[in-house]
């Protein structure tokens, strides 16, 4: 059997994985999703490649909830962006846009294109 891997949920419980050959599932189907309702998901393998991991609802719907941010977070967040588009700055980099030509647009995207990196984040 090929190697027992380990995950940490989203309540910071320590999971091993039991990695089982794609062929015993086709063989014993009922047996390997029985173990995964039971809280002791597996790892699917191919020539001992994983491939797919079965896992209990309840442990699917805990890893879906620890990757949704906040309410609170994203309304932070949507409450800090707005703020930053009211400043005077902000509005007049809107109006400069929208009274551009098609050609100075063109000029912009290009330009912004060939900055660095991090130039881009900071700007």
């Amino acid at each position: 059997m090929a190697a027992v891997r380990k995950f940490r949920t989203a309540r910071g419980e320590m999971r091993s994985l039991e990695a089982v050959p794609a062929s015993r599932l086709k063989n014993a189907p009922g047996a390997i999703v029985d173990q995964a309702a039971a809280g002791r998901p597996v790892v699917i393998t191919r020539h001992d490649t994983p491939r797919v991991v079965i896992l209990s609802f309840d442990d699917f719907e805990e890893l879906a909830r620890a990757r949704e941010p906040e309410l609170g977070a994203l309304e932070a967040r949507f409450d800090e962006l707005l703020a930053g588009m009211q400043k005077p700055a902000a509005k007049r980099a809107v109006r400069a846009a929208l009274d551009a030509t098609s050609e100075e647009l063109g000029r912009a995207a290009v330009a912004a294109v060939r900055k660095p990196r991090k130039a881009r984040r900071a700007g």
